[in-house]
């Protein structure tokens, strides 16, 4: 097995908001490109960030969605999600939200009442993966993962754990069903602990520091940096002295056109109208606001 290099180190840019509830760092496809990081096409990091108490939650209200599936994994606060399908629920610390929107969904997220009105620390990521073309207008759908649900393969010597979300780790596998080869995890080390990881050499695969500093093969990675490898190798790893929590994706390329305009992700600019034309036509159900 050959070593998996790294092609690039992303500090957080400029944070922005998406509504008034998500104060994020994009990295996906802001420093990288969609075809790049392929499957995973949109990367959106709420770093740790104090809310004040508020009385009328904030959020972003409804939107639609078509094309893709979006995947928001809670590290602190808590966040109400629901949609046009009918699904609703709460995201809290350690769940993961898996919303497929394929033919199209509307869509509304804010931050879950108790948590609004005691404000507090509020820490998130948001990830769109790509549908290849032939789901693309299949069934909505929605995976409520919770915490407990998602399996842990406790590394050895007090190391720490790996959490799967989706994928496989040494044997352990994720919750999550997917429409393509994707691996998602979580590595929670503990001081003086390391792990290692082995995905095809095809593969996109790129980890968000979400706490601590890590090495990765020798080379200082701190808090709140995103980390894209090289297609050329397969394994890499993590360490830590002081511990650290670290997400990690690692996805087979579609390797289809992509035609991506707002909130819809498609093949051709054609099915970019067609959405949009859809979506006018009520098409997408109906959800209050």
């Amino acid at each position: 097995m050959s070593i998996k290099s790294i092609e690039a180190i992303a500090a957080p840019g400029q944070a922005h908001y998406v509504g008034d509830g998500f104060r994020v760092h994009n990295f996906i496809p802001g420093g990288f490109t969609m075809q790049r990081t392929d499957p995973f096409i949109m990367l959106d990091y709420n770093a740790p960030f104090y809310f004040e108490p508020s009385q009328q939650p904030r959020g972003v209200g409804v939107h639609p969605h078509r094309g893709f599936e979006t995947v928001t994994i809670a590290y602190k606060g808590k966040v109400a999600h629901h949609d046009s399908s009918g699904n609703s629920g709460i995201i809290g610390e350690g769940d993961v939200q898996w919303m497929t929107a394929a033919a199209g969904v509307l869509h509304k997220e804010y931050h879950e009442e108790n948590f609004s009105k005691t404000g507090g620390l509020f820490q998130m990521v948001q990830l769109w993966v790509n549908l290849p073309a032939q789901y693309k207008m299949s069934k909505p759908g929605y995976q409520a993962i919770t915490q407990q649900q998602i399996n842990k393969y406790i590394l050895p010597a007090n190391a720490g754990q790996v959490e799967v979300i989706a994928g496989e780790y040494e044997g352990v596998k994720g919750p999550a069903t997917t429409f393509s080869p994707v691996h998602l995890m979580n590595a929670r080390l503990n001081a003086g602990g390391q792990a290692s990881f082995n995905f095809p050499a095809h593969y996109n695969t790129s980890l968000i520091v979400i706490e601590g500093d890590i090495d990765v093969n020798n080379q200082q990675v701190s808090a709140d940096h995103f980390v894209l490898f090289n297609n050329d190798g397969e394994t890499f790893t993590i360490s830590t002295a002081a511990g650290a929590l670290v997400l990690l994706l690692s996805g087979e390329p579609l390797r289809e056109p992509i035609a991506a305009h707002g909130p819809f992700v498609m093949n051709t600019r054609q099915q970019i109208l067609q959405a949009f034309e859809d979506y006018n036509a009520g098409k997408f159900g109906e959800l209050a606001d």
